[in-house]
């Protein structure tokens, strides 16, 4: 009974007037340590100038597309990271071709469930804008007043084109090497290697289903490392001290570029518009060469 009491009465200090509140009762902790934090920025690509030129060059509205499911089908997983490759291939695509406003439309068929709620809502008359609405009683002939929003069909517009595919391969070492030289155990020491990601896409009439374009797309991951070791005994002690730089490209970046670059040729080829005077000089010779 005492301890029951005693916590009543804490409480209601608590809820007394200048009783102190929670931020009064927070101390300062110097044991903390800082969180390290970069701040955010516009997760820019090669293709962003490209994009935007050639959006302006298809006009106006020139293209209404979707998109569909682009999915990891290399199956490769890792025991500490799960999944190796991206799952959102789709999302790297939509943002992609957004990059090519205003001659490409965007139209949601990815990811419908809240509109799809909120038809569903309206077909049962759950869903409202706040005030009322004028709906026509046709057996009465006359309008009525109602909180729930009419729906009459047909809001949702139609998309010519959807983009669909899948990220395809994942090859580990395509190429490695390196060189090491040590002397009284002293040295520099180099490695590179080469691996690659595939993405295998294409682009579907909305109405007809008829496969107008299928690109495949492969994009070489590099990276490299150099240091330089000191592995030797001074006196009674032994001293091992590495320094070096270690360079990736990052793979999920190039899991984007490959994507961004298959959705570039297949636009093209639907829209009979060419990229030409938007590409660097040397996308340009290289599109020459492989023509």
């Amino acid at each position: 009974m005492i301890k029951k009491a005693i916590l009543s009465g804490l409480l209601l200090a608590g809820c007394a007037p200048g009783a102190m509140n929670v931020d009064d009762m927070m101390i300062e902790d110097s044991s903390y340590v800082p969180v390290l934090s970069s701040g955010p920025s516009r997760n820019a690509t090669p293709y962003d100038d490209v994009f935007a030129c050639y959006g302006d060059k298809l006009g106006p509205d020139r293209l209404s597309i979707a998109v569909g499911d682009v999915r990891d089908y290399t199956g490769k997983t890792s025991d500490g990271e799960g999944f190796t490759i991206t799952q959102g291939g789709a999302l790297m695509a939509y943002s992609g071709l957004g990059k090519m406003a205003p001659g490409v439309v965007l139209h949601e068929r990815f990811d419908t469930r809240v509109a799809d709620a909120e038809l569903s809502w309206i077909n049962d008359r759950h869903l409202g804008n706040g005030g009322s609405n004028i709906v026509a009683n046709a057996e009465a002939g006359t309008e009525e007043s109602v909180p729930w929003i009419p729906y009459y069909g047909g809001s949702i517009l139609q998309s010519d084109y959807y983009v669909v595919g899948g990220i395809t391969e994942l090859n580990y070492n395509i190429r490695s090497g390196g060189a090491e030289a040590m002397i009284s155990g002293l040295g520099p020491r180099a490695r590179t290697y080469v691996m690659n990601v595939a993405v295998d896409l294409r682009i579907v009439g909305s109405q007809t289903l008829r496969v107008y374009d299928t690109i495949s797309i492969q994009k070489q991951i590099v990276g490299y490392e150099v240091d330089f070791e000191v592995f030797r005994f001074f006196g009674d002690d032994l001293f091992d001290v590495n320094a070096g730089v270690k360079n990736n490209e990052p793979l999920q970046l190039g899991v984007r570029v490959a994507i961004e670059e298959g959705l570039l040729q297949l636009v093209q080829s639907v829209s009979q518009v060419s990229a030409q005077g938007c590409l660097p000089t040397s996308q340009v010779v290289e599109a020459d060469a492989a023509g």
